[in-house]
């Protein structure tokens, strides 16, 4: 596997890899990266698709990108996903995909019109004081301290990050700039989450900085995840023939590494209440989807809180069990181990008569019923005690959403802290306790929140306690390698397997960690597109530079670290940093 750039590869068809017609291939989980995966072993590596199992643990595919209407309960998002044009594994693939809706159009064509059409943006991004502006106006708000971590942070080897938190590497500056707020509400950061995934998001979107506090550089689906990427891959994959297990849990993948190979021997699963065996031989290529920020998610209603449920569940005790056999496999207790670091609380809040639209519209300012962009993205509120932020997107967001009801999607940063209307921690509060504080924080009077929370809403609050799993501290190792050096047919796809350079908690990685585990294992002779490396750019280190500074001039500023650096230190002085990477990459030394 290598990587490539530019459209010489880009549009290019691999020849047959040879032995593919003897080989089979198992997925374990169902979620986008084992999606992808399938994909690319029938487009790519052209295996025939009755050769493809993929075991999922639930019901019906799609992990973490879900969106359902509950019979009992009513539509339910757990969360969203935010995209961006430089997501070149997830559109290399959706350009393959047929749209379920346009005819003789492919999943990519019709979210590039959506989007040209309508493009995203904000035009209220923070509110305070219950519904009114908080006039961050487009400002960033960073001290020359601040943006002097920043700027320290970004030229920082990531060997020198190990296990460091973002709170060692930034200031009360940084925290109280407007910057922390755009950021950690719309990627949801917290100060002890990790300074290595905190230095990746700042390189691999360093092109979007401008777009940061109006939400410009984002784009969204016309629906929600589940019909707008789940379904059309679901169907594509199956007129291929492709086998879809459900209720299948997935134990443990036995793998023999003597010799200084790995090769997978058998999968133990559960299903219909039997445990059962597959044994496997060179062959057979197995897929693992190690670890899942949604297990053990449990759902309230109207009335009731939802259960914080911090046991492991399927997808953490499979990875656990499979990292016990080798320490190549990584070290899964790093990320499950601290649920009270990991977890927040969704809700999904339907409007069910006239009353809380205009409060909405007040905001957005725009007509919510429209069916374009609505927020543009998440309102946060900067003054509430959860650190609430809410989004409405394209309404209807389900096929099957009555036109006169609006779907919002709501989340609190801070789970165990009381609320500035409803004085109980979110997460022991019930649909009604939660459309309650949200209510109050978008200006409806306080005489009519509790009728209006009981009467002119369905809310339903969700608990995930591995949600942020992803951006718990780590080190070099904690997550396995796509394919682990010396693995003959295993390999880890999501967002817990290590790919250099790109983000976790995107739909970008959960693809690209496909793309590379099947061009990896079947020697596919096509490369799979680099990450953007617009961090490389100087024109857009400039730009960005610009942007953060918030329209002051270089000679109002103190002298910018990059500058203190090679004036101070030289080439020889620069290991630990970026700086010495580089020059090592380009053979300058």
């Amino acid at each position: 596997m290598y990587y490539s750039n530019g459209n010489y590869e880009a549009f290019a068809r691999p020849r047959k890899p040879e032995g593919v017609d003897n080989k089979r291939a198992y997925l374990i989980g169902g979620g986008l990266a084992s999606l992808s995966a399938a994909v690319f072993l029938v487009r790519d590596a052209q295996m025939k698709g009755d050769r493809i199992h993929i075991l999922e643990e639930l019901k019906l595919p799609g992990g973490s990108l879900d969106g359902i209407l509950d019979a009992s309960r009513g539509f339910i998002i757990r969360g969203g996903r935010e995209m961006e044009n430089h997501f070149e594994c997830l559109w290399d693939m959706f350009r393959s995909i047929p749209s379920l809706e346009v005819p003789d159009a492919s999943v990519l064509d019709e979210f590039y019109w959506l989007n040209k059409d309508d493009p995203n943006y904000s035009k209220m991004r923070a509110t305070e004081q219950r519904g009114q502006d908080a006039h961050t106006d487009g400002k960033f708000g960073l001290t020359d301290k601040a943006s002097e971590e920043i700027i320290k942070l970004f030229l920082t080897a990531e060997s020198e990050l190990d296990d460091k938190t973002i709170a060692d590497v930034f200031s009360e500056d940084f925290f109280r700039s407007n910057f922390w707020l755009y950021w950690r509400t719309m990627f949801a950061f917290e100060e002890w989450h990790s300074a290595i995934e905190m230095r990746r998001y700042i390189a691999r979107f360093i092109h979007h900085i401008g777009g940061l506090p109006d939400l410009s550089a984002l784009k969204f689906t016309k629906y929600n995840q589940y019909e707008s990427l789940v379904m059309p891959l679901v169907k594509y994959l199956e007129q291929h023939g492709v086998h879809f297990h459900y209720g299948t849990q997935v134990k443990n993948v036995i793998v023999d590494t003597a010799g200084g190979r790995k090769v997978a021997r058998k999968i133990m699963y559960e299903t219909d209440g039997m445990l059962k065996t597959q044994e496997l031989t060179e062959d057979d290529l197995v897929f693992v989807t190690n670890g899942s920020i949604t297990e053990s998610s449990s759902y309230g209603d109207q009335f009731t809180a939802p259960e914080f449920n911090k046991s492991l569940g399927g997808s953490w005790t499979l990875w656990k069990n499979i990292a016990a056999q080798d320490p190549a496999f990584g070290h899964p207790e790093k990320f499950y181990g601290d649920v009270s670091r990991s977890n927040f609380v969704s809700a999904t809040l339907t409007t069910l008569d006239g009353r809380i639209p205009p409060y909405i519209e007040n905001i957005c300012l725009r007509d919510p019923f429209a069916g374009k962009v609505v927020t543009g993205g998440i309102v946060s509120v900067k003054d509430s005690n959860w650190l609430m932020s809410w989004t409405l997107n394209r309404q209807p967001h389900f096929k099957k959403q009555p036109k006169d009801q609006l779907v919002v999607w709501i989340y609190g940063l801070f789970s165990d802290r009381p609320g500035n209307y409803v004085h109980k921690p979110m997460k022991d509060c019930t649909g009604i306790e939660i459309a309650e504080e949200w209510l109050y924080h978008i200006g409806v009077p306080e005489s009519e929140i509790h009728d209006m929370a009981v009467n002119s809403a369905n809310t339903i609050p969700c608990m995930m306690p591995y949600v942020m799993s992803y951006f718990m501290p780590r080190a070099a190792g904690d997550r396995p390698d796509v394919v682990p050096e010396g693995s003959v047919n295993l390999a880890f796809i999501g967002n817990f397997a290590e790919t250099p350079r790109d983000t976790v908690f995107t739909t970008e990685y959960s693809v690209r960690t496909a793309m590379e585990a099947v061009y990896t294992l079947l020697d596919i002779e096509r490369g799979v597109p680099e990450v953007f490396a617009s961090c490389y750019d100087v024109r857009t280190l400039l730009e960005s530079s610009a942007r953060l500074m918030d329209g002051k001039k270089l000679q109002d500023m103190k002298l910018p670290f990059i500058l203190k650096l090679l004036e101070k230190k030289g080439v020889e002085k620069s290991k630990g940093t970026i700086i010495y990477e580089l020059l090592q990459q380009s053979g300058l030394i």
